[in-house]
């Protein structure tokens, strides 16, 4: 016996005082919900209803048993409601890892924004420079830096990742400036630590490339630190432009230039990528955090994307 379709015909039949009403309600013939209606009798070894010819009235034990099942049907429709509108209104945990710096950098003022907007997502976000796996790591949206990814998963390009070199005037006065990248040896280095180590500084040079890498005075994986050791004039940093550009506007840093191209890769088509699962995006509460953040980052003026 399908015992929830036997509970509805029940409490329909109550409702509108016979069966033949209550078999117009949901398109089925009156015998199968008197028949149902029967079977539930049967299966709690107890009569719900008095039939007569014209209508059906609940006896005493029927009526305590429809304000339980009345409960049960709301609770039911409830449940069903919540998850008809979490799959058409953002709502939910939506759970996101992005890099430090971006993070707190780009990242954060975006979200209050998002929050403000859909006030039924809660946000569980963790900043960290480890590399994640989405389906591993349980998140549902990771922003990371470096290479299109070649996981499963779709990946945004929302800004470029140049990196380029800076230091702070008064250390350029003090040791002085750097003319060509075969120079950047003889000065001081403070270097940004990722997962798989310190970036190196490399530089193509008469057509091949060559570590110019100056000698370490610091290398860390808190990119408040190093900026701060760089405006303090400790030495020469590397990070994304996008990282260094309040510095520059505010005049605590300056930027380095050369005629030969300088990176921490060969490779001079670094991202930042947002990555999610194909499948999640029909989730509203991801679809939405997507297209927010991407339209928001893609309107910044973090944006230098010169692709």
């Amino acid at each position: 016996m399908d015992k929830l379709r036997a509970l509805k015909y029940f409490a329909a039949t109550v409702e509108v005082g016979s069966f033949t009403l209550a078999a117009k309600r949901f398109g089925v013939p009156a015998s199968s919900v008197s028949r149902r209606v029967a079977d539930l009798e049967q299966s709690l070894g107890a009569q719900l209803l008095t039939r007569t010819t014209r209508s059906v009235v609940l006896t005493e034990v029927g009526e305590q048993y429809l304000q339980q099942v009345n409960a049960i049907l709301l609770h039911l429709e409830q449940s069903d409601q919540v998850v008809r509108d979490y799959q058409t209104t953002p709502m939910g945990v939506l759970k996101i890892s992005s890099m430090v710096g971006f993070g707190e950098q780009v990242l954060a003022p975006i979200l209050d924004e998002f929050s403000e907007r859909y006030p039924d997502v809660l946000l569980d976000v963790v900043l960290t420079d480890e590399l994640s796996k989405l389906n591993r790591d349980d998140v549902d949206i990771a922003i990371r830096g470096g290479y299109a990814p070649d996981e499963r998963v779709v990946a945004i390009h929302l800004m470029d990742n140049q990196f380029i070199a800076a230091a702070s005037q008064g250390y350029l006065d003090k040791v002085g400036v750097p003319r060509s990248t075969l120079e950047l040896k003889n000065h001081k280095g403070l270097y940004f630590k990722t997962p798989i180590g310190a970036t190196p500084w490399l530089s193509e040079v008469n057509g091949a490339w060559q570590n110019v890498s100056a000698p370490s005075v610091l290398t860390t994986n808190n990119g408040k630190w190093l900026t701060r050791k760089a405006i303090e004039g400790l030495g020469i940093l590397m990070m994304p432009r996008w990282a260094l550009q309040p510095y520059f506007e505010r005049g605590e840093l300056v930027e380095l230039t050369f005629d030969e191209p300088l990176n921490i890769t060969e490779n001079q088509y670094l991202g930042v990528y947002m990555l999610y699962q194909k499948l999640s995006y029909a989730t509203p509460k991801v679809k939405a955090a997507v297209d927010f953040i991407t339209a928001r980052v893609k309107g910044s003026g973090f944006v230098l994307d010169n692709k």
